[in-house]
């Protein structure tokens, strides 16, 4: 292509009167009135919009299990696998389901550990879960959730983004995109991993094909938990100022002529930055816990955990952050299944806990939503493989597994749900993925088939085509 070919075009949108940055703002203008869950614009993206009715979650805590916990070590008991240890399950029971590392005919593993019933309404969770027993009434156990999806990373992005492959806005893009943010001083979606990395990477958290402004921000484990927000050393503040001063005009005047939203989030990073100088070091500050506090959660307040994790989660919420993500990775099972509970467990359970007695002494918990949960349950079937060094293990299993939630408006003290006998089919209340989707987004104050985003051609939102708010689980 000839280059006077290419000054035409360019100079055809700057000298015809209207200018290619005024149509794309006229474009994200006309999206905006159509998409957002007010149907009113706002001068900056991330301002607070009024959802489609009001909400009981203002913040949401999602706690992901990542590699898929075993439901039936944990919260679903099944007196009938320990009598049929050892045997396989009856053929109409595994039909044609095919797993990646057992044979349908692989033998029956019972759980591995004893069920105690807690709490007044006599919720019965599994040993390694003792801890959360002084919640009970608190928590909604799901028994009857299940997936599309039996590997990791799709199962995990499906979970994430209502999609299995990337590409999709995360749950909390989603939250951000239709509320906005009600702190200035951190970002609006937050992500922690405590554990080692997750299968579905970083777009589980990613806003997909909205604005990059919709991104959750990922917080790191150590005592710096974003990186490049200090001053470097012999930059003064006069300096630093006039810098991100030029930097602001650079990019006003850049936005202006192409109109890219991406200069809106570049521009909203830099603010961020800013302001993340003073207020992430105040955030990491635990000298205002109380002894009894960090005790209740059992963490060391220097070193990063999981439980550490869950007490800053309360602390964001309570500085108005919207929606967290707190990964916690190695639940996969596939041998040694009591092990691995029991040592994941014991890395998790107590700050679960705790988060949840935490923000309901601070008066918080009514007014957030904690999720528990992986990305599919685990076989009623033992995996042994000498050739992998496996034995004793659960291979992935989508068709029912467990989940818990708490407080934003959902019942406490109830288990919801049930499989048969052999923990494999769901029999009564299933719980599809986008349906547990959609009750989140309802009590967020969302009808999840009306809050839109209109890309390629057409309206997408995060349970596509499907799912139906549980309102028995809505207190």
């Amino acid at each position: 292509m000839s280059q006077s070919n290419n000054i035409a075009r360019r100079h055809f949108f700057k000298d015809c009167g209207i200018g290619i940055g005024k149509i794309a703002a006229a474009g994200l203008l006309a999206n905006g009135m159509s998409s957002t869950a007010s149907g009113a614009t706002q001068e900056h993206p991330l301002s607070p919009k009024k959802p489609h009715f009001p909400p009981t979650a203002k913040a949401v805590i999602h706690l992901f299990m990542a590699g898929a916990p075993s439901q039936l070590e944990l919260f679903d008991e099944k007196p009938t696998l320990t009598k049929l240890e050892g045997k396989p399950l009856p053929k109409s029971i595994i039909g044609d389901q095919r797993y990646a590392f057992i044979q349908p005919d692989a033998a029956v593993l019972g759980p591995r550990f004893k069920f105690a019933k807690y709490g007044k309404s006599g919720l019965s969770l599994g040993s390694p879960l003792a801890p959360l027993g002084a919640v009970a009434d608190d928590i909604c156990v799901i028994k009857s959730v299940t997936t599309d999806q039996f590997n990791h990373a799709p199962g995990q992005l499906f979970l994430n983004t209502g999609f299995s492959q990337p590409g999709r806005p995360s749950l909390g893009s989603w939250a951000l995109y239709g509320l906005g943010a009600e702190t200035e001083n951190l970002p609006a979606f937050v992500v922690m991993n405590t554990g080692a990395g997750v299968s579905g990477g970083t777009s589980l958290w990613s806003s997909g094909f909205l604005p990059t402004l919709y991104t959750g921000v990922r917080f790191r484990n150590g005592s710096t938990p974003i990186l490049n927000v200090g001053t470097p050393e012999k930059f003064s503040a006069d300096v630093q100022q006039d810098t991100f001063d030029l930097i602001s005009k650079l990019n006003q005047q850049r936005l202006g002529v192409v109109g890219d939203p991406e200069i809106a989030t570049r521009m909203s990073s830099f603010e961020m930055a800013a302001r993340l100088q003073t207020s992430a070091p105040e955030l990491m500050d635990f000298s205002d816990e109380s002894k009894e506090t960090i005790d209740l959660y059992g963490c060391d307040p220097g070193k990063p955990s999981f439980a550490r994790a869950c007490l800053l989660a309360r602390r964001m919420v309570q500085r108005g952050v919207r929606f967290i993500n707190i990964y916690h990775s190695g639940w996969d099972a596939h041998s040694d299944v009591e092990g691995s509970t029991k040592e994941k467990c014991g890395q998790t359970a107590q700050g679960s806990a705790a988060l949840i007695q935490d923000l309901k002494r601070t008066g918080l918990l009514d007014s957030t939503l904690v999720i528990w949960g992986g990305e599919f349950g685990r076989t009623p079937m033992v995996e042994t493989n000498p050739a992998l060094g496996r034995k004793a293990g659960r291979d992935h299993h989508p068709q029912a597994f467990s989940m818990w939630m708490a407080g934003g408006g959902i019942k406490g003290g109830m288990s919801y749900g049930a499989t048969d006998e052999f923990g494999f089919h769901i029999v009564d209340k299933k719980v599809h993925v986008h349906d547990l989707q959609a009750t989140i987004l309802h009590t967020m104050g969302f009808d999840h088939e009306r809050l839109t985003y209109h890309h390629a051609g057409r309206d997408f939102r995060l349970t596509d085509v499907h799912g139906h708010v549980v309102k028995d689980l809505l207190s």
